[in-house]
């Protein structure tokens, strides 16, 4: 299993910064992607960004390009995303999770943290 912690959520006004961490435990050779995901209230999830293990390649989703920066430290399996230009929009349940295979759902998910942006 792969155990993942989040951390970083917090209350900004809009136009401010915030940096999320990831740090993940356990079986974290079996990590193929990990990604961010955010839930709004009365919104479904949605993915934010992701970044393969290995290689670092990235997806974002449009509405973050050139906001938001996902990047990894292997030496420390964790996983960062920094949100810059924050928008009150942004406002959400911040979640990391994992997968282990191109082609399979992601399967470990943190708790969570809220990133909360005033306007």
């Amino acid at each position: 299993q792969v155990q993942l912690v989040e951390s970083g959520g917090g209350l900004v006004q809009a136009g401010g910064s915030l940096r999320l961490s990831c740090a993940a435990s356990g079986r974290t050779f079996s990590i193929y992607r990990m990604g961010w995901f955010r839930q709004a209230p009365g919104k479904e999830r949605e993915l934010v960004a992701s970044i393969v293990w290995s290689s670092a390649t990235i997806y974002y989703r449009d509405s973050v390009k050139g906001r938001f920066t996902i990047s990894r430290d292997n030496a420390k399996n964790t996983v960062y995303l920094q949100m810059n230009s924050l928008k009150p929009e942004d406002t959400a349940l911040y979640y990391c999770a994992s997968k282990s295979t191109a082609a399979t759902p992601y399967d470990y998910w943190g708790q969570g943290t809220q990133v909360t942006v005033s306007s």
